[in-house]
């Protein structure tokens, strides 16, 4: 993504899909495959979207936000599933990360919300991981989240972040 440097996300999207703007169906798309257990690579596809926010030239502070939730979102898919992938999106009017597992899904959504619940293995907590905050540190920072979750199959995080409110 080193051609887009220097631009902002309204010119990105003007020059790559060379159309008026007030169009919203050009979009930057980016796909992250994230493998269970490889605390190794923990916090690269995190890391490489919050480069691509700040060669778009995305105010700071919102980069911030949707960096801590897509590494949070990125955990989870590591500690709780077998596999999964997240996608970062950019409008000229929103940032979406989806994370999307396949795993035991999530069996009460509002128990896992609350601060400090934690179905994290003990390997997981011991390496400091699992506190249970990941979830409710993802509210805190999207504008809007949406969760999908089936039991035995996966659970789909969608994590809106609007451009314009910064």
């Amino acid at each position: 993504m080193r051609h887009v440097e220097g631009y902002t996300v309204r010119d990105y999207l003007a020059v790559r899909g060379n159309h008026d703007m007030k169009d919203d169906y050009y979009s930057i798309e980016q796909v992250f495959r994230i493998k269970a257990w490889d605390f190794a690579s923990a916090g690269e596809a995190s890391s490489q979207i919050k480069k691509i926010l700040k060669q778009l030239g995305i105010d700071p502070a919102l980069t911030r936000r949707v960096t801590i939730a897509a590494y949070e979102a990125e955990m989870n898919l590591i500690i709780h599933s077998v596999g999964g992938e997240m996608r970062l999106k950019v409008t000229p009017q929103f940032i979406i990360v989806t994370a999307e597992d396949r795993g035991p899904g999530i069996p009460d959504i509002a128990l896992a919300m609350q601060e400090g619940y934690s179905t994290a293995p003990e390997i997981a907590r011991e390496l400091g991981f699992g506190a249970g905050m990941g979830l409710p540190n993802i509210k805190r920072c999207a504008d809007r989240l949406n969760i999908q979750s089936s039991v035995g199959k996966g659970t789909l995080l969608e994590m809106y972040f609007d451009i314009k409110a910064g």
